[in-house]
């Protein structure tokens, strides 16, 4: 079957749809629908689209994206949270034989399940114009569960993408930079400003490519206990991280193990978390584990 050429990506023809059902922005869903087609074009040669990808994408809207997603990859799964957008997606999307809508909740849907009943457990691609109240969550828990990823294609607020690639010293450096660079390597592939969107945002907007480490820079013996750490020592940033750390309630390591082993780091006891690379977390994780868990 010949699917045909992408229709929406222009304001016009966005609006004519939105007309056309008498559509309701929900500022409980973040519902900022893009339209420019030059973004649409870099997303998608970003993500890497082929015949042969199975692709997840959050939040269709109303299959914007999903159109441009549907002439490249062998099969797309569309994830919408609200229900009023399914007769929408369902007459955009009717020419395309590749699309699978699914109305649901992305944070609830089981994406492993997924993966394995719909593309045999071969790893997907995620592309997504996320929500901007539930990026990190959706991020987290992509990578936290172990769904076989192989690529995250996301629009997300600017600030988010540059706390995703900064580094040690910066004041966007924080547990979210850490976590995504233990999974995955970020790149930055457009800025994006309020006008590309309807409604318009009122912040700045980013795509930003996340592709998954075959393994992670670092090893550690218990993942579950490093992030632990790194979210303990920046919830209080002012501290220093011996005592966020010591006073961290899920963290049960006297406060001399900590010394010692930032001793054996050659780092100051006074040293704060957000000037630790991952390694010197993952380092102070092994070096601290056993405490752990005799604690």
């Amino acid at each position: 079957m010949s699917r045909p050429e992408p229709v929406l990506g222009n304001p016009q023809n966005t609006i004519a749809v939105l007309n056309q059902y008498h559509f309701v922005f929900q500022k409980k869903y973040g519902q900022n629908f893009l339209i420019d087609t030059h973004v649409l074009d870099k997303i998608i040669r970003a993500a890497q689209i082929g015949p042969e990808d199975f692709v997840v994408e959050v939040g269709p809207g109303i299959g914007t994206m999903t159109q441009y997603l549907a002439c490249r990859a062998g099969h797309v799964t569309a994830i919408e949270i609200d229900k009023a957008l399914i007769p929408i997606l369902e007459d955009t999307l009717k020419g395309y034989d590749n699309v699978t809508i699914l109305n649901e909740d992305i944070l609830k849907v089981d994406l492993c399940r997924l993966a394995k009943e719909q593309n045999g457990g071969r790893p997907v691609k995620v592309v997504a114009n996320l929500p901007y109240y539930i990026t990190t969550p959706i991020i987290m828990g992509l990578f936290e569960s172990h769904v076989p990823v192989e690529s995250i294609t996301v629009m997300v607020q600017k600030e988010v993408a540059d706390r995703m690639r900064t580094g040690p010293g910066s004041k966007d450096y924080g547990a979210l930079s850490l976590a995504v660079q233990y999974y995955a390597r970020p790149e930055l592939i457009a800025n994006v400003p309020p006008n590309c969107f309807m409604p318009r945002p009122r912040v700045g907007s980013a795509v930003i490519r996340l592709l998954r480490h075959e393994k992670p820079p670092v090893q550690v013996e218990n993942e579950a206990y490093l992030f632990g750490l790194i979210r303990a020592s920046f919830q209080q940033r002012r501290k220093t991280l011996v005592n966020g750390l010591t006073h961290a309630p899920d963290i049960c390591v006297p406060k001399e193990a900590f010394e010692e082993a930032l001793k054996k780091m050659k780092l100051s006891p006074s040293v704060r978390g957000e000037t630790l690379t991952l390694a010197q977390f993952a380092e102070l994780a092994n070096l601290t584990w056993e405490s752990q868990k005799a604690g």
